[in-house]
């Protein structure tokens, strides 16, 4: 059963739309479903704020964003300059009074073989402005594999960071643009196993690397955030962390 996949007391029609009017038929497909799926751990997390956008927790990091929050929305397209093409997806889109922040969510992905980074000669295109030369730096490195991030999907992130710094020039003109990266540390695979700790230095590496940058670059693990959701005086919010944490074993 769809309610099966969704902690008690979430919009489920809310989440479940925003799914299949998204790329990845996530939980059509029945992907949705794995214990591995990061989707279900996203839209779990944040589900319980869809209808009600203020009362999420500033993320950590964020406090300079002009909290709290005017909306939330999972799986929302942000395009790039130019109409044709994929244009990315990103997990969770938040706007507060200052900033639009993206949140690319991560599970068990850094710990899976990955195929080869590719990234279009679109991407080249001289619309990024000024502000964006750490990023087209790493950019470039995905092309000449002059860098090497085993643990991080570069181009994913330079993608994201371009279409959120593309954003805050059209239709969310006046925000500051924020790339989120938010990852789970899990100890253990689903059947037992044991997985290798995220390297938090290849973080710190990407993070020097476009710090000034247009778009900021911030980050924390799901075991953080989780742990400030759960010290909420709220006790709605605080015992949702607590069912979250439970249902995906941190």
């Amino acid at each position: 059963m769809i309610d099966d996949l969704f902690l008690p007391g979430l919009p489920v029609e809310v989440i479940r739309s925003a799914y299949l009017n998204a790329p990845g038929d996530e939980i059509e497909s029945g992907k949705f479903a794995s214990p591995e799926s990061s989707a279900a751990l996203v839209a779990n997390a944040f589900g319980l704020f869809l209808t009600d956008p203020a009362s999420l927790p500033a993320i950590p990091g964020t406090l300079d964003c002009g909290w709290p929050a005017t909306s939330i929305a999972l799986e929302s397209i942000v395009r790039f300059p130019w109409t044709g093409g994929r244009h990315p997806c990103l997990d969770v889109l938040i706007a507060t009074r200052d900033a639009l922040i993206g949140i690319e969510s991560k599970r068990y992905e850094p710990f899976r073989t990955k195929a080869e980074a590719e990234m279009s000669d679109a991407y080249w295109r001289p619309v990024w402005g000024d502000g964006m030369k750490g990023y087209q730096r790493c950019r470039d490195s995905v092309r000449d594999a002059s860098r090497q991030f085993a643990r991080l999907d570069v181009a994913q992130l330079v993608k994201h960071a371009f279409a959120l710094r593309t954003a805050v020039h059209g239709d969310w003109k006046g925000r500051r643009p924020v790339l989120f990266y938010l990852y789970a540390e899990p100890e253990h695979w689903p059947d037992g196993r044991s997985v290798s700790q995220e390297d938090r230095m290849q973080l710190k590496s990407f993070s020097e690397l476009v710090a000034g940058d247009e778009v900021s670059f911030r980050s924390c693990s799901y075991p953080e955030l989780l742990a400030i959701w759960r010290g909420s005086p709220n006790q709605l919010i605080s015992a949702h962390a607590a069912a979250v944490t439970k249902r995906f074993l941190f």
